[in-house]
């Protein structure tokens, strides 16, 4: 079942058409449903952690937890914090299926990313969304990383290959979860699918949050084992530690 929108549905042509934005209905006067003046009122994340994106008082340290055990991934890219209003948008976005907030915020996340490049971040070879639990897709209807994920894909004429990763069983919601047994909960619960190949290969995994790195380490170290050179992570947004909130 492909509960994903088609290719042809408004929500992938609205930016191409005039537009408002979307989150003060002024003029947009860009090419994206977005204005000048909300998007530079966006949470941008400028400090932070060279390998995690965990927010920190400069730019360019190693958290304490980056430099005591290093991750299975190389490097997060996150453009924003995870507060208003792009909390709100992902939510939306996420639990309420408006899709032309998720376009909006994976259209920004290329930009972010194609300067990244600019500057000698390494281009991956594949984009792997990370899989949804199977209730969890039943009762939502689409897996929101697999679509932003596309949509970067055609940003960045980049492959993504959705399904070379799956999920082997359904595990608790994370939200609800402290970071010790965020880790317990996702034990076991990816594997790669098939015949899947990973050797070599510079793999980038597309999220729409990053909040312990938990989800992220987990899927890391599977491709990792499995021969991976380099894993990076892409995500919408990171969360502070809950001491930095």
């Amino acid at each position: 079942m492909n509960c994903q929108p088609k290719p042809n549905t408004q929500v992938y042509i609205c930016t191409n058409n005039n537009h408002t934005c979307l989150l003060c209905d002024e003029p947009a006067r860009q090419p994206w449903p977005l204005c000048n003046a909300c998007e530079h009122e966006l949470p941008w994340l400028d400090e932070q952690c060279r390998r995690c994106a965990l927010p920190l008082p400069l730019d360019g340290l190693l958290c304490a937890s980056c430099k005591r055990r290093p991750p299975a991934f190389r490097r997060v890219v996150a453009p924003w914090h995870y507060g208003f209003p792009v909390d709100a948008l992902i939510s939306r976005f996420k639990h309420n299926s408006q899709w032309p907030l998720g376009r909006l915020l994976a259209e920004l996340l290329g930009q972010a990313l194609e300067h990244h490049y600019g500057e000698g971040l390494p281009r991956p070879h594949l984009l792997l969304p990370v899989p949804l639990a199977k209730g969890r897709l039943r009762q939502r209807g689409f897996n929101q990383a697999a679509m932003l994920a596309r949509w970067l894909a055609s940003r960045l004429h980049l492959p993504c290959a959705e399904h070379l990763l799956e999920r082997t069983r359904d595990t608790l919601a994370q939200q609800a979860l402290g970071a010790r047994a965020r880790q317990r909960n996702l034990r076991h619960a990816f594997a790669l699918a098939g015949s899947a190949e990973v050797k070599g290969l510079h793999l980038a995994i597309v999220d729409d949050v990053l909040t312990t790195g938990a989800t992220a380490q987990a899927i890391a170290s599977l491709l990792r084992r499995h021969g991976a050179r380099r894993v990076d992570i892409y995500c919408l947004a990171r969360t502070p530690r809950p001491s930095q909130a």
